[in-house]
């Protein structure tokens, strides 16, 4: 058996996606996966399904379904945005029920930059190298929903004892941080201490040039303090890179494996969720810390996230 659903609408940046595939940074894969690592998790386990299984990534171009066959329960994590469901309007966090004839649309709230669709079932997509999450530059993996193409969801099931727009919680960590925790380095040493005093003092904001590879940030200019000499090196989720120009870019799911600008610090990983949430134009500061205290946030983060992601799983 099998649902299918009509795209009716897809915006830019709407893509299939599912926990990544890490391990292959050496060969110059990106490990791709969710912008919001959480909320894919919390969609997915809310549904019974293992926690990095594919789902739909929703941008704030937002998306419509039409379901057009059989039926399938879904559920709704990331962003504040706001869903239509069968003549229903309502918010996100939540899980019901498709079924044919009904139409689900999804668009931005009044917080959050994704969100999440899962179903409950096998959405069917290409795999690439084991995996179903997209690489925005490339295409491949699951790929990018269109208007006018289908989703199939293999082997749908209807989750038991669901009131209409059930709701799933939202814990207040999972919402957008206006200060986003980093390390300093591993080349701060290219910038002058006044740089490195305006990287924390300053507000900054997020541009328009924000994609899945990383997102350029409005604020001051950091050009480094020395000629761009470094050779191309490894670079993480979530680097603070600094190119020529002085533009800080902080680096997301699709980031290249090596670089040669200079990083003046790193975002905390507990963090990175929190931070891909915030739209572009919204206003944060960064807050720099020691490595002991990075690691005793990490710790504190993951307490509290496998917790919270284990009670959904039971609730199911």
């Amino acid at each position: 058996m099998t649902a299918r659903l009509q795209i009716r609408f897809a915006g830019p940046h709407v893509s299939v996606q599912d926990g990544g595939r890490p391990g292959l940074a050496r060969f110059g894969v990106p490990q791709s996966g969710p912008m919001d690592r959480t909320a894919l998790a919390a969609a997915n386990l809310a549904l019974g399904n293992p926690a990095g299984a594919a789902c739909i990534e929703v941008s704030l171009g937002g998306l419509t379904l039409e379901c057009r066959e059989g039926q399938v329960s879904f559920a709704i994590a990331g962003g504040g945005f706001i869903v239509e469901h069968a003549g229903r309007k309502s918010g996100a966090w939540q899980v019901a029920t498709l079924r044919a004839g009904e139409i689900l649309t999804l668009r931005p709230g009044p917080w959050g930059a994704w969100c999440y669709l899962a179903f409950a079932g096998d959405l069917q997509a290409p795999t690439w190298l084991n995996s179903r999450a997209t690489h925005s530059q490339s295409g491949f993996g699951g790929g990018k929903l269109t208007t006018g193409g289908t989703v199939d969801i293999a082997a749908p099931r209807l989750v038991p004892h669901l009131a209409p727009d059930a709701p799933l919680p939202c814990p207040p960590f999972v919402r957008p941080l206006r200060e986003i925790r980093a390390t300093l380095g591993p080349q701060d040493r290219f910038f002058t201490p006044d740089q490195i005093a305006a990287l924390e003092g300053a507000v900054w904001r997020m541009s328009g040039a924000y994609d899945r590879m990383g997102v350029r940030l409005s604020g001051p200019k950091l050009p480094p303090d020395a000629p761009l000499d470094m050779p191309s090196e490894p670079v993480a989720r979530g680097s603070v890179q600094v190119a020529g120009d002085g533009v800080a870019t902080v680096l997301l799911a699709d980031h290249q494996t090596t670089g040669g600008y200079p990083k003046i610090a790193t975002v905390l990983d507990a963090d990175l969720d929190r931070f891909a949430q915030l739209r572009p134009g919204e206003a944060f500061q960064f807050r720099l810390v020691s490595p002991a205290e990075a690691v005793a946030h990490a710790r504190l983060m993951a307490r509290l996230r496998t917790t919270w992601l284990a009670s959904l799983g039971r609730q199911r």
